[in-house]
């Protein structure tokens, strides 16, 4: 199935057992993170329609959050290509009805991009300094993504731009090739970036990806990929739309980022 992912930069897997417990329990202790004021406070934005919740959720490296640790096809799927890399605390990303609204401090060119384009980006990539440059200050092994709520297909999927990942790929290599690895997180890669993107938009297949909790996906590092309007119609507990993401960082030193799988 791995196939899939090297192809196409995506791969879903169906509902386990296992991964619905662990869900059930993250739930349980990511719910009280949402509640929080003081990551409220942080983490809150669109207007109240979407909970960031970077490195919200407590669980340790191995994925417990207190009834075991995390388990699955699809975690053993990134394992096996990606190696053995400690798990950070997850992102618990909810999105609410109404999603999205302007966030604070946007331009409304950046409200039109969210609003027609899912707010697409490829991970890793910050906007640094006044003039908000794209530089590439963290690298992923790959995106696990973990549903823990259950919702209609309309409730703000996340959205994947298919085999971007080759088109970025090949982009970055040929902008980084003469650079050396320690000097890329202070490389500007904004026009290749934009350039690039653009590419996606044009040549490649948006997808939406909805699922349920014991469903899991992955999603290529190098891939393009957003959060769509929440759908009229869609439904969600009052808990909104809830997914845990791990995005494991590669071991510094190397060129792994543009060289792995």
């Amino acid at each position: 199935m791995v196939d899939q992912l090297l192809d196409k930069g995506w791969i879903k897997f169906p509902a386990e057992p296992a991964v619905r417990d662990w869900a059930a329990a993250a739930c349980q202790v990511a719910r009280d993170r949402v509640q929080d004021p003081a990551l409220q406070a942080r983490w809150l934005t669109c207007e109240g329609t979407w909970f960031v919740g970077v490195d919200a959720l407590p669980n340790d490296t191995s994925g417990d959050t207190g009834a075991g640790p995390l388990a699955g096809k699809a975690y053993a799927a990134a394992k096996a290509l990606y190696g053995i890399l400690p798990l950070h605390p997850a992102q618990v990303s909810v999105v609410y009805p109404g999603y999205p609204r302007p966030r604070e401090g946007e331009t409304e060119a950046n409200f039109r991009y969210r609003l027609n384009r899912d707010a697409a980006h490829v991970d890793g990539f910050h906007a640094t300094g006044p003039e908000r440059r794209r530089m590439l200050k963290e690298r992923h092994a790959y995106i696990l993504g973990l549903p823990l709520t259950e919702c209609s297909a309309g409730a703000a999927p996340l959205t994947v731009w298919e085999g971007s990942h080759h088109l970025m790929r090949t982009a970055f290599a040929e902008a980084l090739k003469d650079i050396p690895e320690a000097k890329w997180a202070e490389t500007d890669l904004t026009e290749t970036y934009k350039a690039t993107r653009r590419e996606a938009f044009e040549t490649c297949r948006r997808i939406t990806l909805p699922a349920r909790p014991g469903e899991a996906y992955i999603v290529h590092r190098l891939a393009l990929h957003g959060v769509a309007p929440w759908q009229e119609g869609a439904t969600a507990p009052p808990d909104g739309r809830m997914i845990a993401y791990f995005r494991p960082d590669l071991p510094e030193g190397n060129r792994d980022w543009l060289e792995l799988p």
